[in-house]
């Protein structure tokens, strides 16, 4: 439990603040300062035109704005700034103005500080988002009031008065959130470390020690829960501050969360099997023995074994979108290059109907055939790319002598069809396109809600 949050209204009382940043996160943090009291000035690279409502809008409610190109230079007299999760709190206008005597602080940290709520944090290289969800799933249907935010779901700073001591919170941490983190977190949670970000990061070792900071500050009732098939991560164990609990996909461990023999238990007991898992691949068993251990005090196996038998996935990832005629469609348009798709692919215990193509960012496709043809029945291409890719899964056929039977669609709707024609009941159909969107859509999310939209119309 952190903190009591009057000692905050307190302290914001009046002070001048900076905000940098008028983003997603931000724009209700920006409301919320000015209903607590304070002086806001807020920063961002976009200009006026660009930010248009919004701009007039804080305008309206009496908040400085400094914008554009430049917007950093005037980062000067103030007593707290607020920074963004990507902006490095060694960049010369923080130190700038840190040497001044102001306090760095960012929405995350406050909020970790003082919220009431049991806090569950959630970090990893990959599976976060995935984990997450399972997580806040599994709370929700033990009927906690549960709220989801950090990297997904939606800023919970705002909203902290409204959070009660008997309310449960999951937040997705990423590195740059993490790297200036130095609150307890109640349970910390792992899955899995490499390397990533680095444009961000100096190297490899800032990276993993940005990850670290979930731990670090823990007391000792605090739970650290790490992957044991991960190098990275078994070795927070002689750095953590409360109790560890490991988990498993290839060894058993009695106090913790494994998977054996096409079973995933909880310390001995089995909680469900791999085949009743609507979420497909040994990634996705990782993560829900992830949320096993992480829940164990909270949540019961009747009703992990529920949640594991029903949960989707997380939209755009690996989707179930419906079964027709005993053929099942799966959305995986978060599949923007050919290692993601390679990963969506080995998730399924068969040979899939795979649509793919997009737009160009000069990835090679030689992975997609030549590693990925074990697990292509037929392959429908569309967009920009679709020549490209036939063209490496042609010299595939010249150089091996195997055929991957390929179709060229103009549009998402004609390869549905396509798709729909070719298949037969038992067959998997997924959009896992290796590719970009920008050919066709305005981002993945767009492309993958029009496939979703297709298929429910058939």
């Amino acid at each position: 439990m952190g903190k009591d949050f009057k000692e905050f209204k307190q302290f914001i009382l009046g002070k001048k603040v900076a905000v940098v940043g008028i983003g997603v996160s931000n724009i209700p943090l920006i409301n919320f300062l000015l209903d607590l009291g304070a002086s806001v000035t807020a920063f961002d690279k976009k200009t006026k035109e660009e930010l248009a409502d919004i701009a007039t809008d804080f305008e309206g409610k009496g908040v400085k704005l400094e914008l554009g190109e430049e917007y950093l230079n005037n980062l000067t007299g103030f007593e707290v700034v607020f920074k963004t999760p990507s902006m490095r709190i060694d960049s010369e206008a923080l130190v700038k103005v840190k040497k001044e005597g102001a306090y760095i602080t960012s929405e995350m940290e406050e909020f970790v500080r003082y919220t009431k709520g049991k806090v569950y944090g959630i970090t990893g290289s990959d599976g976060k988002t995935t984990t997450t969800t399972i997580i806040f799933k599994l709370l929700q249907a033990q009927n906690y009031k549960t709220w989801v935010g950090g990297n997904i779901g939606t800023p919970l700073f705002s909203q902290i008065e409204s959070i009660n001591e008997e309310d449960r919170v999951v937040l997705e941490l990423s590195s740059f959130q993490l790297m200036t983190m130095t609150e307890n977190i109640d349970i910390a949670i792992c899955t899995n470390l490499a390397p990533n970000h680095l444009d961000m990061h100096k190297d490899m070792q800032e990276y993993i020690d940005a990850k670290k900071n979930i731990f670090l500050y823990q007391n000792p009732n605090s739970i650290l829960v790490i992957n044991r098939e991960n190098e990275i991560t078994y070795e927070f164990k002689k750095e953590a501050k409360g109790i560890v609990k490991e988990f498993s996909s290839k060894r058993e461990i009695s106090d913790g969360a494994y998977y054996k023999e096409g079973v995933l238990y909880l310390e001995g007991k089995e909680v469900c099997k791999k085949e009743d898992i609507v979420i497909k691949g040994m990634h996705n068993i990782e993560n829900y023995l992830a949320a096993f251990i992480a829940t164990k005090n909270d949540v019961s196996i009747e009703t992990m074994k529920n949640v594991a038998e029903t949960f989707t996935g997380v939209e755009h990832r690996c989707e179930l979108v419906r079964e027709i005629d005993g053929v099942k469609y799966y959305n995986d348009s978060i599949a923007s290059s050919p290692t993601r798709t390679l990963a969506g692919l080995k998730a399924f215990d068969e040979k899939v109907i795979l649509i793919a193509g997009g737009y160009d960012k000069h990835i090679p496709f030689e992975p997609l055939a030549y590693e990925g043809y074990p697990y292509i029945k037929e392959l429908i291409l569309l967009g920009a790319t679709k020549e490209k890719i036939k063209a490496v899964f042609d010299k595939l056929g010249k150089e091996k002598g195997i055929k991957v039977n390929t179709k060229i669609a103009e549009s998402l709707e004609a390869a549905v069809k396509i798709a729909k024609e070719v298949s037969r009941s038992g067959d998997i159909i997924t959009l896992s396109p290796a590719c970009a969107s920008f050919d066709m859509y305005p981002n993945f999310m767009v492309r993958g809600n029009e496939f979703k939209d297709i298929v429910n119309r058939l």
